[in-house]
């Protein structure tokens, strides 16, 4: 089963991701793609490494999130990437403009050849207002067309409102197999 779970921020999204990791009784692999540039994001960073179970291997992976997949994905086991959004933004603030589109593609056409489980966690931020400023705009644009895309890849689409999971696409029932 592949998943995408979006959610404005602060819906719940990474809560539920993780309890249905934890729930399948597979192996759990974590990639986080967030970086620490500022002692915020160090003190969130640190905060969900402590919540999550201790038995879960974490990887941090900025920017190479294809290969990481790739290199981890293995049968009865989930991975879960947290998140695709930040994920997007570390390859935005690259010099080198064609890593977005090159990693973008890569990580669509490595998830249909993955055995196990991956669940994707990204922020729906297309939702209010066009922001202001090209670099903004660009990342609007860019989560936009790559959760079109995922949707339409995976098998199956939560969306999460205040903690709530409304089912956009497929048979949920998890991850047991």
């Amino acid at each position: 089963m592949q998943a995408l779970i979006l959610g404005g921020a602060r819906s719940g999204k990474s809560r539920y991701a993780e309890t249905l990791a934890q729930q399948s009784g597979h192996d759990v692999i974590y990639i986080a793609t967030a970086q620490a540039q500022d002692a915020e994001m160090q003190e969130r960073i640190t905060h969900h490494r402590a919540t999550r179970p201790a038995d879960w291997l974490t990887i941090e992976e900025p920017l190479t999130l294809a290969a990481t997949l790739q290199q981890y994905a293995a049968p009865q086991r989930v991975l879960l990437v947290d998140c695709l959004t930040l994920w997007l933004t570390n390859l935005l603030c690259l010099e080198d403009e064609q890593r977005l589109p090159t990693e973008t593609q890569a990580l669509l056409e490595t998830l249909p050849h993955l055995p196990g489980h991956v669940i994707l966690v990204s922020n729906e931020v297309g939702l209010g207002v066009v922001p202001l400023g090209e670099l903004t705009r660009r990342y609007v644009d860019s989560a936009g067309r790559l959760h079109q895309q995922l949707a339409a890849q995976l098998e199956a689409v939560v969306f999460m409102v205040a903690g709530l999971p409304q089912l956009l696409k497929g048979n949920f029932n998890g991850l047991a197999e």
